[in-house]
């Protein structure tokens, strides 16, 4: 297209992702559909698809993703007999990912569906991330995409991820489908530190960290008169991502801006009440962030 705009590329041997942008959509043919696209421009939100160009290797993507595709292209949907039918179907069933991710091999253009959603490039050379369930979308090279399970209680009963996540480990380039730009996602390089986080936004994390859940405080009591009570807690060396914005944009989808307001607005009356009680004042930043 003529008005569209690359934002992220990712190459992979002769194979390369692009993260394709259309700034602004012209075509709107009935009032509803101009409104539409005003607001939407006006709120910054463009449609984006991903392209990939295959030079003889492989895309792997979620099933259903396909928009259209020219060149040589072949493609099939590995199922590994009966027995590989129940493994994925199972490991669907732990991931929230589709049990069945179609393969495109070949020379030729692939392009998924267009979304108004927001997508992140991610680079794997030998290495495994977790990652939250449902945000893989398609990949290149050698990458594998398996169930994780949680490798302690906290974590699994109070973590608020459930007790499996999905692992996504290899050598290639991923794409995850998330619901803020890259631009709102915090990333720490952990190096034997640890970050802490109040509530369900850390989205991403090396293997190589230790994924827990702590008390706000050391004592039982101070835990309950902070006002944070427990935290999800992420220690060691390697990378983690959250998305201090996420829950937010939830709010606004669940009961738009008043939900918001209540949600700050009782976090305000809380602290006051706390601090009114002649407790500690209250923390206002509730991610202890560490050296970069």
């Amino acid at each position: 297209m003529q008005n569209e705009r690359i934002i992220d590329s990712s190459t992979f041997g002769n194979d390369k992702i692009e993260i394709v942008e259309v700034p602004a959509l012209h075509g709107a043919n009935s009032a509803q559909s101009a409104r539409g696209q005003f607001y939407m421009q006006k709120s910054g939100v463009t449609l984006k698809f991903v392209r990939v160009k295959l030079g003889g290797g492989k895309l792997t993507t979620e099933s259903g993703a396909l928009y259209y595709l020219k060149g040589r292209i072949d493609s099939h949907v590995p199922t590994g007999g009966v027995g590989g039918v129940a493994r994925r179907l199972f490991n669907s069933a732990l991931t929230q990912e589709r049990a069945f991710n179609p393969e495109y091999t070949g020379n030729g253009e692939v392009v998924l569906e267009p979304s108004f959603g927001h997508y992140i490039l991610l680079e794997l050379s030998n290495e495994s991330f977790i990652v939250d369930k449902g945000l893989y979308y398609c990949s290149i090279g050698n990458i594998n995409v398996q169930p994780f399970m949680q490798n302690n209680v906290s974590s699994a009963i109070f973590g608020g991820e459930g007790l499996f996540q999905t692992m996504i480990s290899g050598t290639g380039s991923v794409v995850l489908s998330i619901n803020v730009p890259m631009e709102e996602i915090e990333i720490f390089n952990l190096e034997n530190e640890k970050v802490q986080v109040d509530g369900n936004f850390a989205i991403l994390r090396s293997s190589t960290i230790n994924f827990t859940v702590q008390q706000s405080t050391r004592s039982l009591f101070g835990t309950m008169v902070s006002g944070e009570g427990l935290l999800q807690t992420f220690e060691g060396t390697g990378m983690v991502w959250i998305a201090p914005t996420s829950p937010v944009y939830e709010r606004m989808d669940l009961g738009g801006m008043r939900a918001v307001d209540r949600a700050v607005n009782s976090s305000n009356s809380s602290s006051r009440g706390t601090s009114q009680q002649g407790s500690q004042p209250q923390p206002t930043v509730s991610v202890q962030f560490p050296r970069r």
